[in-house]
């Protein structure tokens, strides 16, 4: 069985400070490559942290000296795991009881699940008893500069709200960015989001998707090619490159696999029938391979 592949994450919240006490120890956890970051805990902004998620693969492990390194909170630390899982990857704190690929570790990942339920309640009960009290006191919640329209509040919030736009864009591609990247700008955008909504159970839209792709786009994060209009293809063509977008969103997906998840989908088959057959599956995937976009299916077809 191969050796995984440990991956490094050390963060410091600015620029003259330094990771070398977390990438000393990182080192001596058997970590080859270390992606370095300069950001505040308090941001969600990551450039270095979204390269890394990019970049791991099935079986790697992301390791962190210790959990505060990698999230700013609970919620936020479960995210990030929840989008390693789903690539078959895993994580390990060095100081921390958190390990995912051991009974154990999954076990603390559990209970701290646990405490990010009860921090959520607790803000929002805390939020609801601050906005009762400042009504009692005759207070209208919110900014005083926006109801009277004072044109400096309007400019502040607007770029406070594309901050925090931003902000999650960046934390979140991991969910959705290698699909994007692999799939645009050949197929239409409304493929794009059927093959994402089917992986995960999300609720995008093509709208909602394309904002979060401009926005990547905007800065630097996926080429700017990607939000191209979509070329006409032939039907062929189209299928070969939805079959294309299914395998990577789950790898270890066999062309049969393939095929009934195309029929929960209620796609058509190149020939108009509502029956998949791996073999047409199979044959997508070798026609989309010809040119350079395909993965290599698991080949199960008779």
């Amino acid at each position: 069985m191969a050796t995984p592949r440990l991956l490094g994450y050390a963060r410091v919240s600015t620029d003259e400070q330094a990771t070398d006490a977390q990438t000393d120890e990182l080192r001596r956890a058997g970590c080859r490559t270390i992606f370095e970051e300069h950001a505040s805990g308090a941001s969600r902004a990551r450039p270095e942290l979204a390269r890394l998620l990019k970049e791991i693969r099935a079986g790697d492990i992301l390791v962190v000296a210790r959990l505060d390194r990698l999230a700013r909170s609970v919620s936020h630390l479960l995210e990030v795991i929840e989008g390693l899982t789903a690539r078959g990857a895993h994580f390990r704190s060095l100081r921390d009881p958190i390990d995912t690929s051991t009974p154990q570790g999954m076990f603390s990942l559990q209970v701290l699940g646990a405490v990010a339920q009860l921090e959520r309640a607790l803000i929002s009960e805390r939020t609801k008893a601050g906005v009762a009290a400042a009504k009692a006191r005759g207070r209208l919640p919110g900014n005083p500069g926006l109801r009277k329209g004072d044109p400096a509040a309007i400019r502040k919030t607007a770029a406070a709200r594309d901050k925090v736009f931003t902000d999650e864009v960046v934390a979140g591609m991991d969910a959705w960015a290698t699909i994007v990247r692999q799939m645009r700008p050949y197929s239409p955008w409304e493929d794009v989001v059927r093959v994402l909504n089917q992986k995960s159970g999300a609720n995008w839209t093509v709208e909602r998707l394309r904002r979060a792709a401009k926005r990547a786009v905007r800065e630097k994060l996926l080429p700017a090619n990607l939000l191209n209009k979509a070329p006409r293809s032939l039907p062929n063509d189209r299928l070969a490159m939805l079959v294309v977008g299914i395998k990577i969103a789950n790898p270890a997906l066999t062309v049969r696999e393939i095929a009934a998840q195309l029929e929960k989908m209620r796609e058509r088959t190149p020939r108009g029938g509502t029956k998949w057959s791996p073999s047409s599956v199979q044959h997508l995937l070798e026609q989309a391979q010809k040119v350079g976009l395909g993965p290599v299916a698991s080949e199960d077809a008779p």
